[in-house]
């Protein structure tokens, strides 16, 4: 029996490892911070449709078509170290410089420019992104993991849901999301709509951004339980919903995604903080709208905090 469960695990292994999408090369990055202590992981939820239906579309709220191209629609940076995790949230509206770029759809140069965060994936996909974070925040990326709407609501689903508790009524006509006040198991549908919603929100991206972390904590909780992972007819169609959709850097291998999510998992048992980069602003004015600005003296010794990794004195800013 022992040995048919060590065949079996050394087979999902190969056979998972096989599935993963390694299209990130962050060696190939340019005019990268030096590495500083423990690891840093950037997490995003992108809203490619891809593996979508018309009617699961339809019926999860996203609107486009699969071939719509994928933006960032949330954007964690993780790190684990000596004190724990650090979950810090970094708004997809926030307003930050964009380094110098060639967009690869045209090949046309662009010098540095102040922009949304969300428009560097645009206009350069993970490493305009991970360029642009390094940029501003001084922290070298180690890994990038990234997932679309199918992978995620797959997954959840594979799992059997997962609970969440709510202190108010959430109606969002945007995301389709329609919760009572207390704890509900939510199926894949309804935690897409959950982790989306922002018009709901008191602080808008920042009340998703913590609706996010508390989320992807929660599922790395129950995706890490015995239940689920010593059950054959859960474990496969779980890593194969996520597997689907994931897109990874070349360096990341299954353990690392492991390690990724037993820092998620030991942020619900306490071992470590969520958080929102500090912000002075959350409708700054600028030529591309309304923006968040970054309270930039409390950003940047959040920053040094985790660059150092020494424990983390900065509070939930904004």
């Amino acid at each position: 029996m022992a040995g048919m469960l060590l065949l079996t695990a050394c087979g999902t292994y190969i056979w998972a490892d096989t599935r993963l999408s390694r299209e990130v090369d962050l060696d190939r990055i340019a005019d990268r911070p030096t590495k500083g202590r423990g690891t840093n992981y950037l997490i995003v939820g992108s809203d490619s449709r891809s593996g979508l239906t018309d009617r699961a579309k339809q019926e999860l709220h996203t609107g486009g078509s699969a071939d719509a191209g994928r933006r960032t629609d949330s954007m964690i940076l993780l790190h684990t170290g000596a004190h724990g995790t650090t979950m810090m949230s970094l708004p997809r509206d926030s307003w930050v410089t964009i380094p110098p770029y060639i967009r690869p759809d045209t090949g046309k140069h662009y010098r540095a420019s102040k922009n949304k965060l969300n428009a560097a994936f645009s206009f350069g996909g993970p490493d305009l992104l991970v360029r642009t974070i390094e940029h501003n925040t001084g922290l070298r990326i180690d890994h990038y993991t990234e997932i679309g709407f199918a992978g995620f609501v797959g997954i959840v689903d594979a799992v059997g849901g997962v609970r969440m508790c709510v202190d108010r009524n959430i109606k969002d006509e945007k995301s389709g999301l329609d919760l009572k006040a207390g704890c509900h198991t939510l199926d894949g549908r309804k935690a897409l709509a959950f982790v989306r919603q922002r018009h709901q929100e008191a602080r808008g991206d920042l009340g998703r951004s913590r609706n996010q972390q508390k989320f992807l904590s929660a599922l790395a909780d129950k995706t890490a339980t015995p239940d689920t992972f010593l059950d054959p007819s859960k474990v496969y169609p779980t890593m194969r919903a996520g597997l689907d959709t994931l897109i990874v850097d070349k360096d990341t291998d299954l353990r690392t995604l492991s390690a990724l999510f037993e820092a998620m998992k030991g942020v619900t048992a306490g071992n470590g903080k969520r958080l929102n980069v500090p912000v002075s602003s959350l409708g700054f004015h600028t030529s591309k709208g309304s923006a968040v600005q970054w309270n930039l003296p409390q950003a940047r010794k959040l920053f040094g905090e985790l660059r150092d990794d020494r424990p983390v004195t900065v509070g939930n800013g904004g």
